[in-house]
This record gives structure tokens, C-alpha cells and sequence, in this order.
């Protein structure tokens, strides 16, 4: 885990989801991360290959976390090098327990997570040329061409 010792700290240890240190990554943690009103709930679990976190807002909740909350959560559970997932499922695969949740996720079961090519993003030390501008790459004919909107 990356922050261990914070998410221990902010822990819940009693009720339907409490959990003590000897459960390792699985329990549920709650805490407040820089820029959020609202504290983040967190349903943590590994089975089966998996490591999978829950994020959401709470309960009461129907906003969806953001990029950047998921990143920060990503950065407590996970190493930097670590490649964590959402996954958009088939439509007759989906489950909406929690329509204010969404999940990150990581295979454990030796398997390397595969990755589509950086470039395919966008180079990646090159700035964009103006804010708001959408950028990437295409794959025309087998060759990454640079497209910009």
C-alpha cells in the first residue's frame, strides 16, 4: 500500500464495516482529502485477483467523485508504478449499488495489466499549445498520428 499508516489512522473499527490492521488492504476507510467539502468513504477488498476500492461520498450521496479525487485515492491504496483501472463494462454486466460510486481496480493474480501505448494519449513531454484544446494521437494505417480540436 502506499500510505499504510494514514489509511490505518482513518480506519472505521466497528460496525458492519470494521475492520483492524490484520485485515491488510480490505475495510473501509473515511477521511478528507484537500479541496473536498465532503469526506470520501472508502469500501477497500482483494479477492480472486483483485484489488478493488469504492470510493464515494457517503451514502446520501449520488455525486460522483472526481478525476482528481480518484487519483489522490489511487495514490493512498496503490505505488506510483502501480497500473489501477476503471472498468466501463458491458451494459449487461453493469451494477448500480450506489449510483455516487465509482471503483478502481488491480490485478493481483500475476497477470501484467495491460496498457494501450502512451503516445496514443499524446506525447508526453510536450505541452498543449492552448488550454482547453483537445488533443491526442490516432492510429491511421498502423502509424500514431497527432490530432488537436
Amino acid at each position: 500500500m502506499s500510505n499504510f499508516d494514514f489509511l490505518n489512522i482513518h480506519r472505521l473499527r466497528v460496525g458492519q464495516f470494521g475492520t483492524s490492521e490484520t485485515d491488510g488492504f480490505n475495510g473501509a476507510f473515511r477521511f478528507n482529502l484537500p479541496g473536498e467539502v465532503r469526506p470520501v468513504h472508502i469500501i477497500a477488498s482483494d479477492g480472486e485477483g483483485w484489488q478493488h476500492v469504492s470510493v464515494s461520498f457517503g451514502p446520501d450521496s449520488k455525486k460522483c467523485p472526481s478525476w482528481e479525487v480518484m487519483c489522490a485515492v489511487k495514490d493512498l491504496f496503490w505505488e506510483p508504478e502501480d497500473v489501477v483501472i476503471q472498468i466501463h463494462p458491458r451494459k449487461s454486466e453493469y451494477v448500480t449499488y450506489h449510483p455516487g460510486c465509482l471503483h478502481l481496480w488491480r490485478c493481483t493474480d500475476g497477470r501484467e495489466q495491460p496498457t494501450p501505448p502512451s503516445i496514443m494519449v499524446g506525447p508526453m513531454n510536450e505541452k498543449p499549445t492552448k488550454k482547453g484544446n483537445i488533443s491526442g494521437m490516432l492510429m491511421i494505417d498502423g502509424k500514431c498520428v497527432p490530432f488537436s480540436l
